[in-house]
């Protein structure tokens, strides 16, 4: 590994997870590392990812820095996840909920503003 890593600053790629900030439920969009954002913003987007790898790192870093399991973005990285790999339609209710919650999170004013 050529880089150091602090305890309080762990990552197994290049998006840093922030120990003390795991799972406080209370998300800043600017503590979003871009790449999260871009990938969460195209999830709720006209054409979301499609490589499924891309929307498990999301789904991680929702999880960590989020609500956890019950996280609305982490519920919906899964969902679509699960929707790329399996070819089945995807839940429109955890879709809705995601979209609120982005609102909820300060990435839109609105629902509209994210489409």
């Amino acid at each position: 590994m050529s880089q150091q890593q602090r305890p309080d600053n762990v990552s197994i790629d290049e998006i840093p997870v922030d120990i003390d900030n795991t799972q406080s439920a209370e998300v800043d969009p600017a503590d979003v590392p871009d790449e999260i954002e871009s990938i969460t913003r195209g999830l709720a987007g006209e054409q979301p990812p499609t490589n499924p790898l891309v929307v498990l790192k999301a789904a991680r870093w929702w999880y960590i820095h989020g609500k956890g399991g019950t996280d609305p973005a982490f519920q919906w990285a899964i969902e679509w996840a699960r929707h790329l790999a399996t070819d089945t339609p995807s839940d429109i209710e955890r879709f809705d909920e995601f979209l609120e919650y982005l609102v909820s999170v300060g990435f839109a004013n609105e629902r509209h503003e994210l489409r």
